[in-house]
């Protein structure tokens, strides 16, 4: 009687197979993908933050009594998009620090206007 003589052990092969699929991932996925695009994103991050972050601090201080550090969070993420981009930074950088801008942008009206 042939008996098998080799084990085999499939869980461990298909645990290998799993990719973990979290937003993290998804989100360096997609940086890696926008590779050939990235002085198009950091001009559309230029444009974006100076087109609608920097009037911010403007309205925040003058019509909801915010504080004048509004004013210098919106600087600093906007000259630190400038110097990532123009510096050679990567484009997960570029897309992260863009879309780290657009958050804390996001909670500063949600914070001072709601």
């Amino acid at each position: 009687m042939a008996t098998l003589t080799t084990t085999t052990n499939w869980t461990k092969q298909a645990e290998e197979k799993k990719v973990e699929s979290n937003l993290w991932v998804k989100w360096i996925n997609f940086a890696d993908s926008q590779s050939k695009n990235q002085t198009l994103w950091f001009l559309l991050s230029l444009v974006g933050q100076g087109v609608f972050f920097l009037p911010i601090p403007a309205l925040l201080i003058y019509y909801f009594n915010a504080p004048v550090i509004v004013l210098a969070i919106t600087l600093f993420l906007f000259f630190a998009n400038i110097i990532a981009g123009m510096g050679g930074s990567g484009i997960r950088i570029t897309l992260t620090l863009f879309a780290v801008s657009v958050l804390i942008h996001l909670l500063m009206i949600a914070l001072y206007i709601l």
